[in-house]
Parts: structure tokens; C-alpha cells; sequence
């Protein structure tokens, strides 16, 4: 069923007789996308990343300068 997928598909891009001007018109008219802004280069799930990262950081530190000013004391 699935044998000869890669080929046919070759083959009906290749049967389409368009010119390269009726390729530019419709380039033209087709909607222009718009490019997501990144902060930095980064994508969100990057940038997510590094906000959690620097949330634990605030938290960790938080929680030593607690201790070593001892506000609160370890039950140990």
C-alpha cells in the first residue's frame, strides 16, 4: 500500500507546470506571517527554563541568608 509513497509524491510536484512569475504572484498575495518575537534570541520554552531556574536561585538564596542570619533555625 504504502511502497511506492516516496515517489509519487516526487512526482506530483514535479507534474505541475507553473512558471516562476505565477509563483511570485502568488507569493504576493498569499498572507505575510508574522515572525514571533524572541527575547534574546531565546523561544518561550527557553525562556521558561531560565525564569524557573533564576525563581529557585531566589528561592535557595532566600533561604540561606534566613538561616545564616538566624531568623529561623533548622530542627536539628
Amino acid at each position: 500500500m504504502l511502497d511506492d509513497l516516496r515517489n509519487e509524491a516526487k512526482s506530483s510536484f514535479e507534474e505541475t507546470n507553473e512558471t516562476p512569475e505565477a509563483e511570485n504572484e502568488l507569493a504576493e498575495l498569499a498572507p505575510r506571517r508574522r515572525r514571533h518575537s524572541q527575547f534574546m534570541g531565546m523561544t518561550p520554552g527557553q525562556r521558561f527554563v531560565i525564569a524557573l531556574l533564576l525563581f529557585m536561585m531566589v528561592c535557595l538564596l532566600g533561604a540561606f541568608c534566613l538561616i545564616a542570619f538566624e531568623k529561623i533555625v533548622l530542627p536539628i
